[in-house]
């Protein structure tokens, strides 16, 4: 009975500790916890100083977990399902999930730069672009968003606006090999043409 009480009691304060932490954002030791805005701004410092590039995609990776987390465990769970969708290429369940993740969590980035992904893959740039510029207005950092529009950008014959997507892109993530090769390509194209 005694065990049940202390385990009972291990609970509470773990609880209340959490709550403390929640509400104040202090950890029950008096320390300031980092709250996820804080995490990200100092990620994306980070990310601007890295020196190589495998340095620079393990930041990059952490961002995009602070990215994943939605907060909601259903929208959550719909990301999942989309997901499963989209790696068996059933593009109109996966669509339908991500419709509802955008719908119910409109601020959440990362439903609407999912959905973007998709509607790419289905060769739906008007589509992909426009939920890319809602991605880039919740996160005008999002270096996957940014991608993407150089991409569709240059698909479709935009070079110059392509190249200043990959500038855009290298500001917020230097280190980026693919992105500094297709900016050193289209800025030789585009000088090529003035010639």
């Amino acid at each position: 009975m005694r065990n049940v009480f202390v385990i009972s009691i291990a609970i509470l304060v773990g609880l209340s500790s959490a709550a403390i932490a929640q509400t104040t954002g202090r950890s029950s030791t008096g320390i300031a916890a980092e709250q996820p805005a804080e995490r990200i701004e100092g990620l994306f410092d980070e990310l601007k100083k890295a020196r190589n590039e495998q340095a620079a995609e393990r930041i990059s990776s952490r961002i995009r977990q602070e990215w994943a987390r939605s907060g909601s465990a259903s929208i959550d769970l719909l990301m999942q399902w989309s997901q499963e969708a989209m790696n068996e290429k059933k593009n109109g369940a996966a669509m339908d999930f991500l419709d509802q993740v955008v719908t119910l969590a409109p601020d959440y980035a990362e439903g609407w730069n999912r959905r973007a992904t998709l509607h790419f893959a289905m060769d739906n740039y008007a589509k992909s672009m426009a939920d890319i510029e809602r991605v880039l207005r919740l996160e005008p950092r999002h270096f996957g968003a940014l991608g993407g529009m150089a991409t569709i950008l240059k698909n479709t014959g935009r070079n110059e606006a392509a190249m200043h997507a990959y500038e855009r892109l290298l500001q917020v993530y230097p280190m980026m090999r693919p992105a500094q090769s297709e900016l050193g390509r289209l800025a030789d194209e585009l000088t090529g043409e003035r010639i």
